[in-house]
């Protein structure tokens, strides 16, 4: 499957979100030209964007754990990790959210646009991809109840991208 066809905005009418969606991607454009380069010069350009790309999550993790009252709070989590803006960027469908669970399909990623514009496919845009998730890893491990899971993903072909945060030991 083509992945530049099957990853297309449905909502495409909100200049704002085009803006910011714009504003990801060109962000995705940098770090996967940058990532090329790495693997191009022969540099553990893995292990590197790894690194830079978990720790960049882990200062928004921290960012969003001050940003709550309660921060074993599952709920409020998932409503300030997915505002309204990055629902609508991401063409985001919030599969659960409860207690115990944080289940959202993204249906659209800017990422995997701009890399794919810019000719990254295969197993680098799959890498590139995972490297990106790091984010998330990086978000999740600031909440010691919480462990990020990664489902399938746009990057592989697929239609949808599964992404969850789970608490570590479930509330009764």
């Amino acid at each position: 499957m083509c992945i530049c066809h099957s990853n297309q905005p449905k909502n495409t009418d909100n200049k704002e979100t085009n803006k910011l969606r714009n504003a990801f991607g060109h962000r995705a454009l940098w770090m996967g030209l940058i990532i090329k380069e790495m693997k191009d010069r022969g540099l553990d350009w893995e292990e590197i964007g790894r690194s830079a790309i978990f720790s960049t999550g882990c200062m928004h993790g921290d960012q969003i754990k001050n940003q709550l009252k309660s921060p074993d709070n599952l709920i409020e989590f998932g409503k300030t990790f997915l505002n309204e803006d990055v629902q609508k960027i991401f063409e985001m469908d919030i599969k659960k959210l409860d207690d115990n669970e944080l289940t959202v399909e993204f249906g659209y990623c800017p990422l995997v646009t701009a890399w794919t514009q810019a000719g990254i496919e295969g197993e680098l845009l799959n890498k590139l991809c995972d490297i990106a998730m790091d984010g998330d890893r990086g978000i999740g491990s600031q909440f010691e109840n919480f462990e990020f899971r990664l489902g399938k993903t746009i990057a592989q072909g697929n239609r949808v991208c599964e992404v969850a945060f789970v608490r570590k030991n479930k509330k009764s």
